[in-house]
């Protein structure tokens, strides 16, 4: 009797434990193959009940013993996993079978590909990475030494692009070696290099307001938070002290992250004040050539930089870029290529980022314009998810 019960008690776990796994389908409807773009998964578009712990499930291409390499992330800090993200492949016009299942992946991951982190021993910067770029900005320390006159500050709200040509990490080993003075991150040495200049510019993707003809943009951020790192995503919010577009009060914060593949960032930025926000791409000296395609969603700008080029690009989704400014100016670090994007519900949303000619297979501006068209194509044609049990 006692057996019988037992062996009824591990069935029952067994099919409820069954029960909470599910197989969805991915379907691409882009004559295009697709690879790094990261799915989300919840409790609620899986239909689990809120008591399952996302953590626990891993996910698998049907009919294989493929893991995929996932990661779990609590958005809110409230102490409970809210996303699952994963990265699957799939071929042009097709669709592709998961199970998401409640089991540990044989083959985990454990390289935080994509990695950031406040850094304060290098003044206090927030830096972010993935397998292909990294970037970096200015906190309230930096500011405040340039307002008080003390060497070594930086105050900007524009946004510094890190040329790395590796695909492993190299925010700490820069810092490191910068700090304990073995070293600079200004010299390539194999790895990549600091060589790009943001001054007072918009670097790669930082943001203005203008009114009546002239542009207006925050100081550095004033407060932090890391959401996650990990093999798929990091993200992150920024928070600056509200400022004045001619007598507009601005308040702003961004959240941004940055997922394993793309070269680009997604920056959603939380304002209030405007109705519109010019989001820049410096110019520097005026060498380069922009691109631009409204209707397409991007802008672009290629230049030399020192012995190599690069070029930075802006895509927002569809229908929101609704005008480009090439703003030329003989004010120092003031000329950008600004699009302009539409605010909604205090929300604006696009992806910046750079390809280098010397850690990227853009060597040409038509190649990494071609790179932000299909980039476009597939934002505003995201893979489709349906559960199917």
């Amino acid at each position: 009797m006692k057996k019988h019960i037992l062996f009824t008690a591990i069935l029952a776990s067994s099919f409820a434990v069954h029960a909470q796994n599910k197989i969805i389908t991915v379907t691409n409807f882009l004559p295009i193959d697709r690879e790094f773009e990261t799915i989300e998964l919840t409790k609620k578009s899986l239909g689990l009940a809120t008591s399952v712990k996302l953590e626990n499930y891993a996910v698998k291409q049907v009919g294989t013993n493929a893991f995929l390499t996932t990661q779990s992330i609590d958005n809110d800090g409230d102490g409970t996993i809210d996303v699952l993200l994963f990265q699957p492949k799939i071929k042009a016009s097709s669709q592709q079978d998961f199970e998401v299942l409640v089991a540990e992946n044989p083959s985990k991951e454990t390289t935080i590909s994509c990695y950031s982190r406040f850094v304060p021993e290098r003044t206090d910067d927030y830096a972010w990475e993935n397998n292909k770029v990294a970037f970096r900005t200015y906190g309230p320390v930096a500011q405040k030494m340039v307002e008080d006159k003390i060497a070594g500050g930086t105050l900007t709200s524009g946004i510094d692009a890190w040329l790395k040509r590796v695909d492993y990490p190299i925010i700490n080993k820069w810092y490191q070696k910068a700090t304990n003075g073995t070293g600079t991150y200004h010299k390539d040495t194999g790895e990549g290099l600091d060589n790009f200049h943001v001054g007072d510019s918009r670097g790669v993707g930082g943001i203005a307001v203008k009114v009546d003809d002239k542009y207006y943009f925050s100081k550095n951020f004033t407060s932090w938070k890391t959401i996650t790192t990990g093999p798929i995503r990091t993200s992150f919010i920024l928070t600056y002290a509200d400022w004045d577009a001619k007598g507009n009060k601005i308040t702003e914060s961004k959240l941004i992250s940055l997922d394993y593949g793309s070269y680009l960032s997604r920056f959603e930025i939380n304002i209030t004040g405007t109705k519109s926000i010019a989001a820049g791409l410096t110019l520097h000296d005026k060498k380069g050539t922009i691109g631009t395609n409204i209707k397409e969603g991007w802008l672009s700008h290629w230049e030399p930089i020192d012995d190599s080029e690069i070029g930075t690009g802006i895509v927002a989704p569809k229908n929101t870029l609704k005008s480009f400014d090439n703003h030329i100016t003989e004010d120092k670090d003031l000329s950008n290529l600004f699009g302009n994007i539409e605010v909604k519900n205090n929300k604006a949303i696009y992806y910046v980022g750079f390809g280098w000619k010397k850690g990227s297979p853009f060597q040409t501006q038509k190649q990494w314009e071609t790179y932000l068209t299909s980039f476009a194509k597939k934002i505003n044609n995201p893979l489709v998810i349906k559960v199917k049990k």
